[in-house]
């Protein structure tokens, strides 16, 4: 609760004025309230006692005093919703800027919709904690304090028995909703959190679940889930009802005792009609606020359970974070070099790279082969800088990736992914991602660059079509194609490609390949081959094994070496089939 209270306060000091201005407005409706029940005694004394004078006294001063509370309150809480807003949009602001700027790693191993979930949920928890702390919890102790000194200054039995019935109360209902119900709370949320996921990654991946019939199977997964969610929801909504019952039971017993101190207090000739009607009057309200109380504790300690995950995210470092010096760096010819670059994943005890050292010169196309797990993937990683060297360094145009802002660095770097990532947007808003504001011309030239013109022209719609989630409504080839014109309109240095054509058509990857020989050209490129036929033309071709690069050169020099990696690879490919595997396939 602490870390979540210090998050919480964090925001209100944005906006102190206001926040003072909601506390001494509701508490100031509050205290009207605390000076009803006396006008409402001396009402019932004034007609007891026939004094007509008296009556209309009171009468106005119980008109005034409501008046007054319902200006005031109406104050408070349109003051509280544009406070809240603002608050609520910071920290989802807040929330979405940090979770971009996360490591690889962290988006690796996180469901989306888990995350989803987690800040929406704790944007609509500080909704409910502002109007707690704010609207709520603050009034009830002004009304309790007050009535408790009201009744006392009547007579100390009073005092002391609404004072003695409201500790009780509150001690109890504030035990019970932090140690009875936060914990299952906290458990329930964290299931509610993993079926987020679970909905999440199966609708995302609906595709793969029709080609495999699977609709039952998922089906099945999530039935499981579901099961654990509700019994461990069970617990949280039982003991809340359990909780308010016993709270109603508290308050049932104050009243008796409050009421019937008042009653013997009469008996014995120290009250008035008029002083038992204002502790009856008195109890009622207090009682509204005594039984909010219950509801507030319990609604604040919900509040901080659904908010805590979302305050982790904002408490967890980036991963990769800009050093303080870091700055904004231009890069002008394209070279890339490794400076005895030690690195490895996490804690893992074996580095993948140690002292690697290579030279990547200005506009050469590289090469970048081997087998699975090699270090092919990582290496270009490392130039981006999405993750950062153990040792060593990595250089661009002389100057360490680290001195330099990242989004200037990535922002510089043209990346075509094996399995294209668009946006559900427009084909226009996904090709000018790489370069934001370009004109409509600018995105049709670099589309007709990566032949990807044509296709878009056919749409009924044009640019302006939505891709789908994904870019599901493309083709592969077309997405490859959205893919490369958005590399053409950033017109970067330095250009990675991951081996673009893969699982295509003969004539998509025909168009690919010709669209990727404009795009190569006048860049320093590093290309991730998985097929070995598409390095041939390359300037130079680098062969990683397990963290190594064993050999270094042309296709012609490289295949030239009898016995070398680059000629098995080569080989084991032009081959095709073996013959076993025929065989066995016949069988």
């Amino acid at each position: 609760m602490p870390d979540v209270l210090r998050f919480t306060l964090a925001r209100w000091k944005k906006q102190p004025a206001r926040a003072w201005l909601i506390a001494l407005a509701i508490s100031a409706a509050t205290v009207t309230e605390i000076f009803i029940p006396t006008y409402a005694g001396r009402l019932v004394d004034a007609l007891a006692n026939d004094n007509k004078a008296a009556v209309l006294p009171a009468f106005v001063a119980m008109a005034a005093l409501g008046l007054a509370l319902v200006f005031l309150r109406q104050a408070a809480w349109m003051n509280v919703i544009t406070f809240t807003l603002r608050v609520m949009a910071d920290i989802a602001a807040d929330a979405f800027r940090h979770i971009q700027r996360f490591s690889t790693d962290w988006h690796a191993n996180t469901f989306a919709g888990s995350t989803v979930r987690k800040i929406t949920r704790g944007m609509w928890a500080l909704d409910l904690m502002n109007d707690t702390l704010l609207l709520a919890l603050g009034p009830s102790v002004v009304v309790l304090t007050g009535t408790i000194f009201m009744l006392g200054a009547k007579a100390p039995l009073l005092g002391v028995v609404m004072g003695v019935g409201a500790l009780i109360y509150t001690a109890l209902t504030v035990f019970m909703a932090t140690r009875w119900l936060a914990p299952a709370a906290s458990l329930s949320n964290a299931w509610d959190t993993r079926m987020s996921g679970l909905l999440a990654d199966s609708i995302s991946s609906n595709a793969v679940v029709k080609s495999f019939g699977a609709e039952a199977r998922e089906e099945t997964r999530l039935d499981r889930l579901l099961f654990k969610w509700k019994a461990r929801t069970r617990r949280t909504w039982t003991r809340g009802t359990w909780s308010g019952t016993i709270q109603i039971a508290l308050l049932w017993l104050v009243r008796t005792a409050l009421v019937g101190a008042a009653i013997w207090l009469w008996f014995q000739g120290k009250a008035t009609p008029g002083d038992v009607a204002f502790v009856i009057t008195s109890y009622f309200i207090v009682n509204g606020y005594l039984r909010d109380i219950g509801q507030h504790v319990n609604h604040l300690q919900r509040s901080v359970n659904e908010m805590e995950e979302l305050v982790a995210i904002h408490a967890q470092p980036l991963g990769i974070e800009d050093r303080p010096a870091a700055q904004d760096v231009r890069i002008k010819d394209g070279e890339v070099r490794f400076d005895d670059v030690t690195f490895r994943y996490g804690a893992h005890p074996t580095p993948l790279y140690s002292d690697l050292a290579v030279t990547i010169p200005r506009g050469q196309r590289v090469g970048l082969v081997g087998h699975s797990g090699s270090g092919k993937t990582t290496f270009v990683k490392l130039i981006q800088r999405l993750y950062d060297v153990t040792g060593g360094r990595v250089l661009i145009d002389g100057i360490d990736v680290r001195d330099m802002t990242q989004a200037s660095l990535r922002s510089q770097i043209a990346v075509v992914q094996q399995e294209p990532i668009l946006f559900h947007r427009s084909l226009a808003e996904n090709i000018s991602y790489g370069k934001p504001g370009a004109s409509d011309a600018e995105i049709a030239h670099a589309a007709k660059l990566a032949n990807a013109h044509d296709f878009i022209a056919r749409l009924p719609r044009g640019y302006s079509t939505l891709v789908g989630e994904r870019g599901v409504k493309l083709s592969g080839g077309e997405r490859q194609r959205v893919a490369l014109a958005r590399a053409f309109l950033a017109d970067a240095k330095i250009l990675i490609l991951d081996e673009a054509t893969s699982s295509l058509d003969s004539e998509s990857e025909a168009l690919i390949q010709e669209a990727i020989g404009r795009l190569l050209r006048g860049r320093t490129a590093l290309v991730i081959a998985h097929r070995l036929s598409t390095v041939r033309a390359l300037d130079r071709i680098l062969v990683f094994d397990e963290g190594r690069i064993v050999q270094d050169g042309s296709h012609e020099q490289l295949l030239a070496r009898e016995g070398g990696v680059y000629r098995r690879l080569f080989d084991r490919q032009a081959g095709g089939f073996s013959p076993r595997v025929i065989a066995e396939a016949g069988e």
